[in-house]
């Protein structure tokens, strides 16, 4: 899709002269043994780590643009996302926000699903409005211009400063990790809750949404199941002359905040 888009866009679009991909995380790790291919001792990631053999968006972008000398291009690797967004599937929050609104309508517990080392280990994220001024500045700057880039808020947290937020933004009891015996999967443990989900848009006047539509169980169960820290430094942007930030935290309970707003969640 990529390369039939670029293929009809630049020779006949001249008012065209900056492309911006945004990739992820992904870029970094084998896509068929996910967060193995890198030794430990290469983490964080950083832009100048030797790329896979596998092809990917960035191949195609490069080879899109491969002839032409007026259009410049940057690459953008955000990593977990937190943002506005209730259809995306990388956007772990509406998932989460799901997850413990459930929990209250079935006075529930709000239990940490995942491993001890996402739960205690440092972790980053991406907020939504960050990933779209980084790509204002690469389309704008001339050092921002045919250089990939990783995209993160450029600070690190742990869930578990993060799940206590969750829990009180939505009235309920929470539990951190209690043991490899205790670990569970949200995909699982969220079939079927499709007429509770009903419910709760119905009681609070909410957006139409069907579950499958604003969550993906998958995604949340991969980032608080992982097994290794994976983080990423922003220093190559630093270095180019990007110097947006966010606090993880606040991004948190800002998201939170608007999907209330704008009631997609309760």
């Amino acid at each position: 899709m990529l390369r039939n888009v670029l293929s009809a866009l630049v020779p006949n679009c001249p008012g065209l002269l900056h492309v911006c991909l945004q990739t992820g995380r992904k870029h970094y790790v084998d896509p068929f043994e996910p967060l193995t291919h890198v030794p430990l001792a290469l983490r964080p990631y950083s832009e100048d780590l030797p790329r896979l053999d596998y092809p990917d968006l960035e191949d195609v972008l490069l080879d899109g643009l491969a002839s032409n000398n007026r259009v410049t291009w940057s690459v953008h690797r955000p990593t977990t996302i937190f943002g506005f967004s209730p259809r995306s599937a990388r956007n772990v929050l509406a998932s989460l926000c799901v997850y413990a609104a459930i929990c209250g309508k079935e006075g529930l517990v709000l239990r940490w699903p995942g491993s001890r080392v996402a739960w205690e280990g440092f972790s980053d994220a991406s907020d939504a409005e960050l990933v779209a001024e980084h790509a204002l500045w690469a389309a704008m700057e001339p050092s921002g211009k045919n250089e990939p880039f990783n995209c993160s808020n450029g600070d690190l947290f742990k869930w578990q400063q993060l799940w206590p937020i969750l829990a009180n933004q939505f009235g309920v009891a929470w539990t951190g990790y209690e043991g490899e015996d205790q670990r569970f999967m949200l995909e699982e443990a969220m079939a079927g809750k499709e007429g509770v989900w009903a419910e709760i848009v119905n009681d609070n006047g909410l957006v139409e949404t069907e579950l499958n539509d604003i969550t993906n169980w998958f995604c949340v169960d991969a980032m608080v199941n992982v097994e290794r820290e994976n983080i990423d430094t922003m220093n190559k942007s630093k270095e180019y002359g990007f110097f947006g930030f966010r606090n993880t935290v606040r991004s948190f309970n800002t998201w939170i905040n608007k999907m209330k707003v704008d009631k997609i969640v309760p």
